[in-house]
C-alpha cells in the first residue's frame, strides 16, 4: 500500500465517520455559536476592548483544532484493538507514512474547523485584514504540532476504552489553563504556569486575531521543545507496541 492510497483511505474514513465529524467539526461550531449569538453586541468582552464573536472565534479556533489533532489518538487505539495496525506492518507502508497519514487526516479535520468558525465568525460581523487571516491561521498550524505527536503517542499508551476519556480530559484541563474560555491576567500564577504548555501558544498564535503580536522566542522554544519531546516519546511507544505485537 503506497502513502497516496493510505492517505486517501484515511481521509474518506474520517469523513464518513459520523462521530468524528460531530465531536471534531460540529460541537465546536455549535458551541461557537451558542456562546457568540447571545453576545454578539458586546464590543468589550471582560475589559478587553474586544467583540465578544471575535475573542470567541479565535479561542474556539485553538480549541477545535487541538481538538481534532488529539482525535488522532482514539482512531489508532481502536485499530490497535481490531489489529489493523498489525496488518499494515505487513504491507509495503512504512512507520513513517502510516504516522504522515495519521497527521495529515487530523490536519485536515483542524483546517475544516477552522474554516467552520472563520465563516460563522463573519457571520457575526468579525473582519479582519486579509494577511491577518493567514497569519493567524500559519501561527495556529504551527502549534499543533505537539498535539499532533501527543495524539499518536496517546493512541499507543492507551486502549480505545480509556483514550476518549483521557483526550476529553486533557483538552479540558489545557483549555481551562491556557486562556481559551477567559482572559488569563499578565501577571498571575496561572499565566506563569501557562507559558510552558503548547496550548497557551496555540491560543496566543489565535490571539493574533484579536491584535496579539503572535509568538516571541520564548513561544517558538516552547513549541519546538514539546514537539521534540513528545515525538521521541511517541515513536518510542510506537516501537514498544510494534514488539509486543
Amino acid at each position: 500500500m503506497t502513502y497516496s492510497a493510505y492517505l486517501r483511505f484515511e481521509l474518506l474514513r474520517t469523513f464518513r465517520n459520523r462521530r468524528i465529524l460531530i465531536f471534531s467539526l460540529g460541537f465546536p461550531l455549535v458551541l461557537y455559536l451558542v456562546i457568540a449569538a447571545p453576545n454578539r453586541d458586546e464590543k468589550h468582552f471582560a475589559s478587553t476592548g474586544l467583540s465578544a464573536p471575535l475573542y470567541y472565534m479565535v479561542s474556539l479556533a485553538a480549541w477545535g483544532t487541538m481538538s481534532a489533532m488529539l482525535g488522532s489518538g482514539a482512531r489508532i487505539a481502536a485499530e490497535r484493538q481490531v489489529g489493523w495496525n498489525r496488518q499494515l506492518r505487513i504491507t509495503p507502508l512504512t512507520p513513517r507514512s502510516y504516522f504522515r497519514a495519521k497527521v495529515a487526516t487530523a490536519y485536515v479535520l483542524a483546517g475544516a474547523s477552522i474554516a467552520l468558525l472563520y465563516v460563522a465568525g463573519a457571520s457575526f460581523g468579525v473582519s479582519l485584514p486579509a494577511g491577518t487571516w493567514l497569519r493567524m491561521t500559519g501561527l495556529v498550524l504551527v502549534g499543533l504540532l505537539p498535539f499532533a505527536a501527543l495524539g499518536i503517542l496517546l493512541g499507543h499508551l492507551l486502549t480505545a476504552d480509556s483514550v476518549g476519556a483521557a483526550v476529553g480530559g486533557i483538552t479540558a484541563v489545557l483549555a481551562l489553563v491556557s486562556g481559551i474560555w477567559f482572559p488569563i491576567g499578565q501577571h498571575s500564577t496561572l499565566h506563569d504556569i501557562a507559558q510552558f504548555l503548547p496550548s497557551y501558544w496555540l491560543v496566543q498564535a489565535g490571539h493574533v486575531g484579536v491584535g496579539g503580536g503572535g509568538w516571541g522566542a520564548e513561544g517558538w522554544l516552547v513549541v519546538a521543545a514539546w514537539t521534540v519531546v513528545l515525538t521521541a516519546l511517541a515513536r518510542r511507544a510506537y516501537e514498544r507496541d510494534t514488539k509486543r505485537g
